[in-house]
């Protein structure tokens, strides 16, 4: 199953803290655009996302994120990874 070799791939506790907090973001850009209207701020999504995420590749996990790989299965692992550890399924440590 993908999602094993995604949680592989970001088995360190601060990329998973910083996919956490790039997602968050995320979600709240939205509910900040369907609350305000103001839907020029829908260009932060991609910063947050991507910006988050990418950044603790580099530095914390050493390797290529699974998006350049699989997009679509990175991004819907992304998001099973947020709820799992938001809903504590999921450890921030592996």
């Amino acid at each position: 199953e993908f999602y094993q070799f995604y949680l592989s791939e970001h088995s360190k506790p601060m990329t998973r803290i910083f996919h956490f907090i790039g997602t968050l973001l995320v979600f709240a850009v939205i509910f900040y655009v369907l609350w305000s209207g103001k839907e020029r701020f829908l260009w932060y999504i991609p910063i947050f996302g991507y910006g988050f995420a990418w950044f603790s590749h580099a530095v914390y996990e050493k390797n290529k994120p699974a998006t350049f790989k699989s997009p679509l299965w990175s991004l819907i692992s992304d998001f099973r990874m947020f709820f799992e550890l938001l809903t504590g399924k999921l450890k921030f440590k592996s």
